[in-house]
């Protein structure tokens, strides 16, 4: 069974998806992870920027990402180095956009992440996981959110527990402009899902918006 969460940045589809899974027994599968994988090694590799959008597969392949299997989901490598953490960074959160708009990216990843589906039931979260990667996947699930309460999110996950006005505005500006950018783009842009559950988690806990997606995935099996 596949079980996707997609929706716009800060709206908790990421950590949302890893508690669901755990809750069901499946495995998570963050797309993210891939993205950010590709921008870290990019980077860590010299490669410009202004170079991205010239990236061919075999350059992508020359970076050398994969993700290994673990026990409830999958790590990232560069080579034989651990990058799980790292690709974490605001260096990376900064430019994933743009490696995800390069056109060879999409083609190389989506054979990755659906071989990853054939090891068993997941659960997989990022922004086109139900329209484009997994079609026909059992539940789609699209989570939305206040600008406000998604920029409060985004703040607390890199430490700022009580920002101030104006890095709560400036992370909002933030977010609806990588919003834009993920809309427009041509490869794969952000999209709701025709048959997807929307699930607005501005007034949920953590725990009500995991319990609404495990309720859904039991009735859906």
């Amino acid at each position: 069974m596949i079980v996707t969460i997609d929706g716009p940045a800060g709206s908790g589809k990421s950590s949302t998806a890893r508690a669901v899974a755990q809750r069901l027994g499946f495995r998570h599968l963050d797309s993210g992870a891939f993205y950010r994988a590709l921008t870290y090694a990019a980077l860590q590799a010299g490669i410009a920027e202004e170079r991205w959008e010239s990236l061919d597969s075999a350059a992508l392949d020359a970076l050398r990402v994969q993700a290994r299997p673990g026990a409830e989901g999958w790590r990232m490598f560069a080579g034989d180095n651990d990058i799980s953490e790292p690709i974490r960074s605001p260096q990376v959160n900064a430019r994933v956009s743009h490696m995800a708009r390069v056109p060879a990216v999409r083609g190389w990843l989506m054979g990755r992440l659906r071989a990853a589906a054939a090891d068993g039931d997941l659960v997989t979260d990022g922004r086109d996981m139900g329209s484009v990667v997994f079609p026909d996947a059992r539940l789609k699930v699209y989570l939305v959110a206040d600008p406000r309460e998604r920029a409060r999110r985004r703040l607390a996950e890199h430490g700022h527990l009580a920002p101030g006005e104006a890095e709560l505005a400036a992370e909002v500006a933030r977010l609806l402009e990588r919003d834009r950018i993920d809309s427009e783009r041509a490869a794969a842009p952000l999209v709701q899902p025709a048959d997807a559950v929307v699930i607005d988690t501005t007034g949920l806990s953590f725990e009500e918006q995991v319990a609404r997606v495990v309720e859904l995935a039991q009735r859906r099996r």
